[in-house]
This record gives structure tokens, sequence and C-alpha cells, in this order.
């Protein structure tokens, strides 16, 4: 029997992009998102602002196209730069090397963080790469927004209000946040976890679960570890 030859598949041509050619930004997906992200309605941005609804819709859905005067207004509304709105991300400031990235760790956390995430108009998404110590122990917290975990090395215990989920190396959660929720390494060994999320203020659990979470950090020996923000 003859054997089939593969040709080998050439890679997509992609076109390098023209030297001085500029993009433009969607101006009116900015400026929703940014509303939004400050919890302000169409209304309340149009009065604080001086426009009428139906133009500052028209913009949104990119129908129209604010003049700098008026673009200036929105951004001061929504508490940002002008440049929020139309300044271009460039392809190489999203790119972060392993052997580059720079690591670090907040006053009385045990963590140590890589960033994984840049900013740009509009991101929302925040990534990091946390290195997670023997004995850790996160307070509970809810917040808006979702959260998504991804064990790279290690085990960690997490809480979805009274579930507890123990998580190892290849296994992820991807949970809202709006739910109580707490982690730790229960482990002698350190845990390497990819976590991506959206974050906003936090807010106080009920005591019924912290006393959950409180119980099992007892029964693993964990109670004089001092509690840490996610």
């Amino acid at each position: 029997m003859m054997e089939a030859k593969l040709s080998p598949v050439p890679a997509p041509k992609i076109p390098p992009s023209r030297e001085g050619a500029r993009v433009a930004p969607r101006i009116g997906a900015l400026v929703r998102a940014r509303r939004q992200q400050v919890g302000m309605t169409l209304k309340a941005l149009c009065d604080d602002a001086g426009l009428s609804v139906g133009y500052l819709s028209q913009i949104e859905r990119d129908l129209a196209t604010p003049s700098l005067a008026t673009l200036t207004q929105i951004a001061a509304t929504v508490g940002v730069g002008v440049d929020y709105f139309v300044s271009v991300p460039k392809p190489q400031d999203a790119l972060s090397r392993a052997e580059g990235r720079a690591q670090f760790s907040l006053d009385g956390s045990s963590i140590l963080y890589e960033c994984l995430s840049t900013e740009f108009p509009g991101g929302e998404l925040t990534s990091y790469i946390m290195h997670v110590p023997p004995g850790y122990q996160s307070e509970v917290v809810s917040h808006d927004g979702e959260e998504c975990l991804f064990v790279l090395e290690g085990e960690i215990t997490q809480w979805l209000g009274a579930t507890e989920i123990i998580l190892r190396r290849g296994d992820a959660l991807h949970f809202r946040g709006n739910q109580d929720h707490a982690w730790a390494n229960h482990t002698q060994h350190m845990a390497k976890l990819l976590w991506t999320g959206k974050l906003a203020l936090f807010q106080p659990p009920p005591a019924s679960f912290l006393g959950a979470v409180q119980n099992s950090a007892l029964q693993s020996n964990l109670s004089t570890n001092s509690p840490e923000e996610t």
C-alpha cells in the first residue's frame, strides 16, 4: 500500500500595516463601555454632559461622530481624558515575555504576582499568574463581574457559597463574583494559578458563610494564618 504524502500547510499571510496608516478607534463602543463601567444611564450622562439622549445613543452606536468639544464633555463626565477614546493601542504594548515579566507582591501579602494583562481604553479584564505559598488563606469576598481560575501547578481549595471544591493541576473554575467565595492552599507545596477576572468593590459576606470557611480552615490547621485578599 502506498503511503499518502502530506503537503505542508503554508502559514496564513497577513498584510503588513501601511507606514503611517491610522486605525480609527470605535468611539461609540468605548463611550458605552465606560458609561456602563461607572454605572451611568444614558439620561444621567446626557444631563451631566448637556447632550440629548437621542444624540448620545447615535454616538454609542457609531451612527454619529462627536466633535472634540462634545467628546471632551463626555470624557469629563465619565472621569477620563479625551485620549481614552481616541488613542489606539499598539500590538507590541500588549505583549509580555516570560523572561522579562516583572513579579511583585502587595504589602502584607505572601502571594507573588505576574501581570499578564495590559491597560487600554475599554479594557475590562485583568489577568495574573499567582504564586501561592503553602498555608495561604484568602478572606471571603463577593463582587460584581466574574472570575476564571486555572491551576498551573499544585492544588488549591476553593469555596463557592457553601460548596468546597478541590482544584488540581489542569483544573479550571469559572464563576460569578457576586457569590461569596474564598480559597486556600492547604498543601505543603507552592501552587501556581492563572487568574482572570473583572473585579469591583468587595462586599461583606454573611456570617454563616464566614463560619463555614473558618471551620474548614481550622480543620486544616490554618486558623493562625492572616487572611489576605484575592
